[in-house]
């Protein structure tokens, strides 16, 4: 069942949602002992739901006595209706957890620490090393399992960069501003950038800041600096959100003001934009569009003046809700999707950096639009890794404060000198509260 990954906004559009209001929870075993568990997914598409679907029937056939209830909400509201839900303290016994969730969900006390499980748990040698570290939070407890690692590759339209006249794609945020300004021919329906203005538009400001001040950086925080101020006060901030914002202004089409994740893979699938900064999530859902092989590929995240870039590795996973009166039956359930052989099928569908240590010598890493991540993972003096707050408290309160910042420049009305006072502001006050 190695299913295709459909993501464009009309597809997320057609999801079946159940309803989450009145949600039935799982709530204990019925008169005959078959226990009912409901499940929540986060970033929802038809075709991930029908994978997830069918890896729920395995497991309901190795466990009649466990039937498993899927609710798939629309990808851009599904973060705030789990968190609804959660704090319902009902309707919810598994579900997915992010690194920009698990901070704000742990600290309220709504997930299950699965660590007393995990020792117990005979697939736990199976995972990969980066796997077990992230299933561990800075407090020492573990409130996902992760299914699998995102990080950042440039989609790139092949035949429009030769037609250009340049000899292969951007290696770096300079390069890309220039080949996607040259290839910019509104009057056909071609521009150069799937440019992200709209929910979680900050993410790829920070990616062109984090490459700028790169060898400054604190990588185990990578919106710090080693001296300790934060990367928005850096000198070299302000020239990667010139040549950012430019990108915009000057290889973007006018409605990618308001693009998010779908209608950026929808410019891009769609051959209206040339290039697109995603995660590698994304490949099956070109490979499965109207684009031929020959004419897209992916390349490295763009390095910034140094000739380094950072990645942040982002991660999602399976948990467990504290209020679940079903733990038993839910533990099992996660562990049962991490292990190797529904984890590497979850992975290669949805086309994520697989958990499974084995997994990873599969051709399928190999091979086609996945070797810009292998030149990534075997250049790691250039291609840098590092980690971001994610899972801070104030995370969301940040990504909605940014998102509209990055708007306001958009629309002219904040200058991008302004927006990294605010951000520096923003984080310098953050930390210096935590810190107490």
């Amino acid at each position: 069942m190695k299913n295709k990954i459909l993501t464009t906004a009309a597809g997320i559009g057609t999801v079946a949602v159940l309803a989450l209001t009145g949600c039935t929870p799982g709530g204990g075993a019925s008169s005959d002992g078959t226990v009912t568990l409901q499940m929540v997914e986060s970033l929802t598409n038809p075709a991930r739901t029908e994978l997830i679907r069918g890896l729920l029937d395995d497991f309901e056939a190795e466990n009649p006595k466990i039937k498993v209830n899927l609710v798939s909400p629309p990808t851009e509201q599904a973060d705030q209706k789990i968190q609804q839900m959660l704090q319902s303290g009902k309707g919810v016994d598994v579900l997915e957890v992010r690194d920009i969730t698990v901070g704000p969900f742990a600290n309220n006390g709504w997930l299950y620490d699965l660590s007393a499980d995990l020792e117990k748990w005979d697939g736990w040698d199976a995972l990969t090393d980066n796997a077990k570290s992230a299933s561990v939070a800075d407090d020492g407890k573990s409130y996902f399992v992760p299914y699998g690692f995102y990080g950042l590759s440039l989609f790139y339209r092949t035949d429009l960069v030769d037609a250009a006249g340049f000899d292969g794609p951007p290696h770096s945020w300079e390069d890309l501003l220039e080949q996607a300004s040259a290839i910019q021919d509104p009057s056909n329906n071609i521009y150069g950038y799937a440019f992200r203005g709209g929910q979680n538009a900050n993410s790829n400001v920070v990616a062109a800041i984090e490459a700028y001040t790169i060898d400054g950086l604190d990588v185990d925080d990578a919106f710090l600096m080693e001296d300790g101020s934060t990367i928005f006060a850096a000198p070299e901030a302000q020239d990667a959100v010139d040549d950012y914002f430019a990108l915009f202004e000057k290889a973007s089409p006018p409605s990618a003001v308001s693009w998010g994740y779908p209608e950026m893979v929808a410019g891009f699938t769609n051959g209206t934009t040339a290039f697109l900064l995603q995660d590698p999530e994304v490949i099956a859902t070109v490979q499965d569009s109207s684009l031929t092989e020959d004419q897209w590929d992916t390349a490295p995240l763009l390095v910034g003046p140094s000739g380094k870039a950072a990645q942040p590795l982002a991660v999602a996973g399976w948990g467990v809700a504290e209020t679940s009166e079903n733990k038993d039956a839910a533990v099992k359930l996660v562990e049962f999707l991490s292990s190797a052989e529904p984890a590497t099928e979850f992975a290669q569908a949805n086309s994520l950096v697989p958990i499974i240590t084995e997994a990873a010598d599969d051709e399928f890493y190999s091979s086609g639009p996945w070797t810009s991540y292998v030149t990534m993972t075997e250049d790691p003096e250039t291609y840098v890794n590092v980690r971001q707050p994610r899972g801070v408290s104030w995370w969301t309160e940040w990504i909605q404060k940014a998102d509209q910042d990055v708007q306001n420049v958009l629309l002219g009305n904040m200058s991008s000198r302004d927006l990294l006072k605010s951000w520096d502001a923003f984080w310098t006050e953050k930390y210096a509260a935590e810190k107490g």
